[in-house]
């Protein structure tokens, strides 16, 4: 069995927690531009993780600040199940990935590091490990997230 190891992530898990969740602080705001989003939808919006695991790590989440899947209303998780098929579409054509990694992490204990449901579409390249974050807890990302940001919103 392998692990897949994300040691760059204590830097947002340790973090001091604000008191509003980001992602509902995200949902409000009218700086999409600035915080990432790359689509909004009428319950929800696709958003760039700052903390990726890879480059064009997307996050979808729900406006309303719900834990659990069965939290969501019908058309809410229509319109994520979506928005996480566009968002496979928008990569493939835009960063040509080899594959991707799907999920969904609720609770502490499973790695969410908030308690706003919310699902990953993670880019994955062929190579795309390496001894960087074991050897000097350094993540190689290859292109800025500003970057990722421009060419991504061209495919939407």
């Amino acid at each position: 069995m392998r692990n897949l190891w994300a040691p760059w992530r204590m830097e947002y898990i340790s973090a001091p927690k604000n008191v509003e969740c980001f992602l509902c602080s995200y949902a409000k705001s009218n700086r999409d531009d600035e915080l990432f989003i790359l689509k909004r939808g009428k319950y929800s919006y696709i958003v760039l993780n700052a903390y990726p695991y890879n480059n064009g790590h997307l996050m979808i989440a729900p406006y309303r600040h719900v834990v659990y899947p069965n939290d969501l209303t019908f058309e809410e998780s229509m319109e994520i199940m979506g928005f996480i098929s566009l968002s496979i579409d928008v990569l493939k054509r835009a960063l040509s990935p080899d594959g991707f990694n799907i999920g969904v992490n609720i609770g502490r204990a499973a790695g969410a590091g908030v308690e706003h449901l919310h699902f990953h579409v993670v880019p994955r390249w062929f190579g795309d490990t390496n001894f960087m974050p074991i050897v000097s807890e350094t993540k190689v990302i290859s292109q800025h997230i500003r970057s990722t940001f421009e060419v991504l919103k061209k495919f939407l």
